[in-house]
């Protein structure tokens, strides 16, 4: 079967394969409190951020328990900077002709920018570094992948609002939207009991986002790992691997955003926030901070517009870990070199004396010993009766001189 003629089958069975339906709710009831499908899945994000961050800011050297202290700064930042940035963009919706003040505040009904959520996030952390002593951009390479692994599963949370789609399609992996109504028979796209009725069939741009956005954390960790990368470079990668994906599902959506020359506003924001992380990660400093380093107060940072004293404590940094390398190799070799060599089991040990050497042979060879032993008593009896006859001469010659 030819290629075409698969496609023109998939097209011709595109019902059968079906659309991806959308949930009929994203909204339960339990007695007078509402749950939420979308604040599910940013609070289970959070928590997944916030775990996975912690074990690799351990892995690094840090102290446990700094994500978490950090996080209680970073995480109502983000979820402030995320609703500015959104109403910001969208103020027509809040403050327009036909708009309400009033839902600008409605967070639960969906509404987050990324970049606000990130910019104002990052200030949060920068307070929690500043309170807890610990370097920012060390903390921001443990909690990059986490972050964007965060941002996926947030991503779920808009299919249950059934929002952040993209154009009409008759692709087989397109997404259903339904019609949903309130209990006042009222169209309500967020809070609303889907009908069954499909409303249209559109590319489901945040599956593709999601999708991305596994990939580029498969990619953070593999080259962390690989290239051991510090100094808040690889929190630039990721940056900059989500604002080149996000450019492009930007251009697939048509739903109401503010434009700049026909543009999105959000793939303008992509663009230079691409650029300005391709740009830090080429000119920070090289390598990754010392476990040393990680420990609260252990190295004081300079503030952030401080470019110059920033350059020279990364420079410095480098320094004391390659002078480290080298005194570490150098003791190791005197360590070595001082040593004396252990004899083997098959090698004699040359630093013996001699006279053991010498018993070793008498034990090789009794025949010799008993030779030698007969002689000495041989010369022993010789003497002692050398001994007795000057002894009687001696004894002869005084009774002579007496007479």
């Amino acid at each position: 079967m030819t290629l075409r003629v698969l496609a023109d089958s998939v097209a011709a069975n595109s019902t059968v394969l079906a659309y991806i339906p959308s949930p009929p709710q994203g909204v339960w009831h339990i007695g007078p409190f509402p749950l939420r499908a979308y604040a599910l899945c940013i609070i289970l994000g959070i928590i997944v951020a916030i775990w996975w961050g912690e074990r690799r800011w351990r892995d690094r050297g840090g102290q446990p328990g700094a994500i978490l202290d950090v996080a209680m700064f970073a995480v109502p930042f983000g979820l402030v900077g995320g609703r500015l940035y959104h109403v910001a963009t969208d103020w027509q919706k809040y403050f327009g002709a036909d708009g309400d003040p009033k839902a600008a505040l409605e967070i639960w009904n969906g509404g987050l920018g990324i970049w606000g959520a990130v910019a104002l996030g990052g200030v949060g952390a920068w307070i929690g570094c500043r309170v807890y002593r610990i370097p920012l951009p060390a903390l921001g390479d443990a909690i990059a992948p986490p972050i964007l692994l965060a941002q996926a599963i947030g991503r779920l949370g808009n299919y249950f609002n059934q929002e952040l789609y993209g154009r009409t399609t008759e692709l087989p992996w397109g997404l259903e939207i339904y019609f949903r109504y309130n209990d006042n028979l009222k169209p309500d796209a967020m809070n609303g009991v889907s009908n069954g009725v499909v409303d249209k069939v559109v590319h489901p741009t945040f599956l593709y986002e999601l999708i991305w956005n596994v990939l580029i954390v498969i990619v953070l960790v593999r080259l962390d790992k690989r290239y051991r990368i510090g100094h808040g470079r690889l929190f630039a990668l990721y940056v900059a691997g989500y604002s080149f994906g996000r450019f492009f599902v930007e251009l697939m959506r048509d739903d109401e955003a503010t434009k700049i020359a026909g543009i999105r506003i959000n793939s303008f924001t992509s663009a230079v926030v691409f650029l300005a992380a391709i740009a830090y990660f080429i000119f920070a400093t090289k390598g990754r901070e010392t476990a040393e380093q990680l420990q609260p107060g252990a190295v004081p940072r300079p503030w952030p517009w401080q470019f110059g004293a920033l350059r020279a404590a990364g420079a410095a940094t480098a320094t004391e870990a390659a002078t480290d390398t080298v005194v570490l190799a150098k003791d190791s070799t005197a360590d070595k070199d001082a040593t004396p060599d252990e004899p083997t089991a098959d090698e004699p040990d040359s630093s013996a004396p001699e006279d053991a050497v010498d018993l070793a042979k008498d034990a090789a060879d009794p025949s010799e010993d008993s030779a030698e032993t007969s002689k000495a008593s041989a010369g022993a009896d010789k003497a002692e009766s050398s001994k007795s006859d000057d002894t009687a001469a001696t004894k002869t010659t005084t009774d002579a001189d007496k007479s």
